[in-house]
Parts: structure tokens; sequence; C-alpha cells
């Protein structure tokens, strides 16, 4: 997949501060980067999830592990979590991966639910990944982890709302990885497929009638994830066997680059 130039060193040590670190993916990352000597500090809504994650990692790594509840879909939770970025010297890594899926098609989707992905899924993770970007710049170092999804390459097959969500995630981490480099901090969107986790309960769906040779146990997603960031991945699609199809996108991609902006328009529009 895409790299950061070799310059930027492929792990930092610290405190990972985790979003969405209750369950799922987030509270994977969690054990991995514990296991990994990362001291904790795990968001989620779940006081009672956190705590009892937080006591299990501590015991089973001998880290230090922090909780900070909050409901990211509540600006002034995010403003708290941004906060701690902002004054804790010590973390050195934003795992950026609270978010909600899709309850349906976006035509028989209810507008206030959709509301709410849009301010976890987007705002809450723009908020937080650009307090870190700041504040990890003026370190000098510092990495940026977010969960976005395949979608946000195919988005004709999904729910309008989540897809434009995680092509946000995508196309910002992209951005950022212009505006970071030679400043000493890393970036990774991790591009996960159908993951084995709570999010589809939580929608009101079930993983049941999904073939199970398309849906990846979220331990080996995050493994893989861990191994592209190690790699020095800037996109990392966990399921992508061969590098060079993505590449060939991207080069494709480039090759428009020259005509997106120019004096007149193409000949096959004028009149």
């Amino acid at each position: 997949m895409a790299s950061e130039p070799s310059s930027i060193t492929a792990s930092v040590t610290g405190t990972a501060l985790v979003t969405g670190a209750s369950s799922g993916i987030g509270a994977t990352y969690a054990d991995r980067l514990a296991g990994r000597g990362y001291d904790l500090i795990l968001v989620a809504r779940d006081q009672a999830r956190l705590t009892e994650l937080a006591t299990s990692l501590s015991k089973r790594y001998g880290v230090k592990v922090d909780t900070l509840p909050a409901d990211l879909t509540e600006r002034a939770d995010v403003r708290k979590v941004e906060q701690r970025l902002r004054d804790d010297a010590s973390i050195s890594l934003l795992v950026n991966n609270a978010g909600i899926g899709p309850q349906g098609p976006l035509l028989d989707s209810d507008p206030d639910y959709l509301d709410r992905m849009v301010d976890l899924n987007v705002f809450a993770a723009h908020r937080l990944a650009v307090a870190a970007a700041q504040v990890f710049a003026a370190r000098g170092k510092g990495a940026i982890i977010s969960t976005a999804s395949v979608v946000a390459l195919a988005p004709h097959f999904f729910s309008g709302t989540y897809v434009a969500s995680k092509a946000f995630i995508l196309s910002l981490t992209e951005s950022l990885a212009g505006e970071l480099k030679n400043k000493g901090v890393r970036v990774q969107a991790v591009l996960p497929g159908l993951t084995r986790t709570e999010i589809f309960d939580r929608a009101g769906g079930s993983m049941d009638g999904l073939d199970p040779e398309r849906v990846m146990d979220v331990g080996d997603m995050v493994d893989a994830a861990l191994a592209g960031f190690d790699q020095g991945e800037l996109v990392t699609i966990p399921s992508l066997a061969d590098a060079a199809l993505y590449q060939a996108y991207e080069t494709a991609r480039a090759a428009l680059a020259p005509h997106l902006s120019l004096k007149t328009p193409a000949p096959r529009y004028r009149a």
C-alpha cells in the first residue's frame, strides 16, 4: 500500500489514546498496543466496560490504563477528549476509531440517526485528528491511526452517509500526510472490510446472513493493520493481498491531476 517517507520512524512509545475502546476494533487495538508496551487512555460511553477492560489489560500487560468516559456524539464530550490530547504530554498515539454504522439504506433511514453518525464518524474524528496532528507536529513526534472502511473506495455498494463519513476519514488522512511530511508524525488510514464486531448488532442488523468467507475476525484485522503501520503504510486494506492493485488505483488517480483545474473548459463541453 502507499507508504510515507522512510525518514519517518515506524514506531513510537508512550501513551495511546483509543476511542471506541469498550469493544470490537477499539478494544482489540487496546489489547495489542498494551502488548507492545503502551500505556493507555480508553475512551467510550460505557464506563463499566471501560473499567473492566482497563483492569484486565493492566493486570495482563503491566501497563498503566486510564479510562475517559465520553459520548463522542456530544460536542462537549468531544472537547473533553480533545483537551486531554492537548494537555497530556505522554500521549504519542491516537487511535481514532469510534464510529457507528448504518441501520439500512439511506432512503429508509432516520435523519436524526444519520446526524448522530455524522457527529461521531466525522465531527468527532476530525476534531480529535486535528488536535493530535497539531500537538504532535509541535513536539516533532507522534502517530495517528484512523479507522475508515473499504466502502470509501466502493461508495455505490453501501449506505450513502456511512460511505461519505469513511471517505472523509480517508481523504483527511491523505491530506494530513502531506502537511505532516518531515514533521516526525505518522498517519495511517485503515480500511477494513466486513469485520466481526458488535457494529451490526448496534445498528439493528446481524452478521448471520453474510458470507463467512468475506468476514474477517477482529483480531486478524487489527493485527494486519498494525503490520501495515509497522511497514510505514499510509493506507492499509487488511484483506488486500496484491498491493500493486491499490498502487494502480493511485497511479490512475494521479494521472487525473494535470486535468483537474485549467483555464478553459474541455473541448467536449464546448457548444
